[in-house]
């Protein structure tokens, strides 16, 4: 299916594809490998910020205090922490990674009321090869939830503990996911947009040619990470399980 879709680019664009994979893979093989779990970091701090409480425990995320940094390509090469997320395939090869740059927010000084200001984005840039692959939180079974966002797909988990998750990082991505062996069925957690209809539509073809049955899971609000923040993960549980096959809702223990 990656294949399939490098022949409809156009021959140069998808030429220059593979002509870097080789190298950005394993630059960004050795950038996680440099980086360091993400306890006690401003990667943690972040996540917390968005409601995600057990980002310590998650190996596919990691954290680098000085990732180099580039506005564009004439300026100065510079550095800022960021969060690191391991980008495989469903072996659990590395073949990119997804880094978020940080600001620590201490410029910002406190919050109305004496509480710290939160870690925010600096920026967001992928490395390496990612179509078809994603940042993969579990282990492969033959259920599985793909969404876009590294924090989107997380939130879910509060709802899913465990259910296998993969953050595609796009909605491109996320139409073009490749479909691990033995997976008979995908929830897709789809953002509310145009981009995030037409990634489900391409899923739910390929699903259709494969006998993946594919099924949408629609937040209440924008994204999933909305809904965890502005209304709390328990109606997160109840919004998802509404949305689940009874199997898995028995299965993987929604609460």
């Amino acid at each position: 299916m990656a294949q399939r879709f490098l022949g409809d680019l156009p021959e140069r664009h998808a030429n220059l594809i593979k002509s870097r994979q080789p190298n950005s893979v394993l630059q960004a093989q050795r950038l996680f490998a440099a980086s360091a779990p993400i306890t006690g970091t401003l990667a943690e701090r972040y996540l917390a910020s968005r409601g995600i409480d057990d980002g310590a425990n998650i190996a596919a995320l990691r954290f680098h205090p000085r990732c180099f940094y580039w506005p564009d390509e004439d300026a100065p090469k510079q550095s800022f922490p960021a969060m690191i997320a391991r980008v495989t395939d469903a072996d659990g090869a590395i073949t990119g990674v997804h880094r978020t740059w940080l600001h620590s927010g201490l410029h910002s000084g406190l919050r109305p009321g004496g509480a710290p200001a939160q870690p925010s984005v600096m920026d967001r840039r992928a490395m390496g090869f990612l179509l078809g692959h994603g940042v993969r939180f579990g282990e492969n079974c033959d259920v599985a939830v793909a969404g876009e966002g590294v924090e989107t797909t997380l939130s879910l988990r509060c709802a899913l503990p465990t259910l296998p998750l993969i953050a595609a990082l796009s909605a491109s991505h996320l139409g073009a996911l490749l479909f691990p062996a033995g997976l008979r069925r995908l929830y897709v957690a789809q953002d509310d947009d145009a981009a995030g209809d037409h990634a489900f539509a391409r899923l739910s073809e390929r699903g259709g040619e494969t006998g993946v049955e594919i099924i949408g899971l629609r937040p209440a609000r924008d994204d999933f990470n909305s809904d965890l923040r502005d209304l709390g993960p328990d109606h997160l549980r109840r919004i998802v399980r509404a949305q689940l096959a009874a199997a898995d809702a028995n299965a993987f223990a929604v609460g």
